[in-house]
């Protein structure tokens, strides 16, 4: 009978230190996971839509583009070849969940109806609108725009913040144009202040002039990468991944390349 209560107590200890055992083992640092763990078929499946110049475009035998060159960046950090999968922009979120890519890159926008199936990582591009002026007579703000011309594409995002800063501020005149090409040259022929573009369209246009208007941001229209929702520690990877790629420059020299 004496050995009973001595057995209980052996076995409560016992117990408390397998418990005790596990809850070190819980709180060890876990490896971090290799390329090989986050992309188990080899290589790095990335999803684009190759008819959006100049993010991806597909010619005969090769894909090339803004994108491109960020997806073969991301092969270079993590170490592994790169596939491009070329699909519509309708089946890119639909690759991910039928495990046809590891990643879509492709001019997504933050999507609030598809955060139950994806997770996107921080931007590589801000798409919003900018308001392109004069290098030597800068409007910074558009509180600057009162007494001074607008130009802007007719119907377009730009048109309906235009119309909302008329009743917020004094007066400016609006010059709406057919194009935001239309719009940066009405500003770089001195027939309007300033414009108020997408940044891609700002860019492009100054790519192609010999012009260095200023710029200042308006909105911003993130692009991320989406990963599929289960797939936590493939997000953190390449969401560090992109950040690192922005950090030590080659997102801009990829940018730059383009735009």
């Amino acid at each position: 009978m004496a050995t009973r209560p001595r057995t209980r107590r052996f076995l409560i200890a016992t117990g408390l230190g397998v418990a005790l055992v596990l809850a070190v083992f819980a709180l060890l640092p876990r490896p971090a996971p290799t390329p090989q763990d986050l992309f188990p078929y080899g290589e790095i499946r990335i999803a684009v839509d190759a008819s959006n110049p100049p993010f991806a475009v597909a010619t005969a035998n090769d894909l090339f583009g803004l994108e491109i060159d960020l997806g073969n960046a991301l092969g270079d950090y993590f170490g592994l070849p790169v596939r491009f999968v070329n699909m519509s922009f309708d089946g890119l979120y639909d690759s991910l969940k039928a495990d046809q890519a590891d990643m879509v890159i492709a001019a997504l926008t933050i999507d609030p109806l598809r955060t139950g199936d994806v997770l996107y990582t921080r931007h590589y591009f801000d798409a919003g609108l900018v308001l392109v002026s004069p290098d030597d007579q800068p409007l910074t703000a558009m509180e600057d725009l009162s007494g001074q011309a607008l130009a802007y594409e007719f119907g377009s995002d730009a048109d309906a913040l235009a119309r909302r800063w008329l009743h917020r501020i004094a007066p400016f005149a609006t010059r709406p144009y057919e194009l935001p090409a239309h719009a940066l040259e009405a500003v770089r022929l001195g027939q309007a202040d300033a414009a108020l573009v997408d940044r891609i369209s700002a860019r492009l246009h100054q790519r192609d002039h010999d012009w260095q208007p200023h710029f200042t941001t308006i909105t911003h229209n993130w692009y991320p990468v989406a990963v599929p929702k289960d797939e936590v520690a493939r997000w953190q990877a390449v969401n560090q991944a992109v950040r690192e790629l922005d950090q030590n420059g080659t997102l801009d020299r990829i940018i730059n390349t383009w735009l």
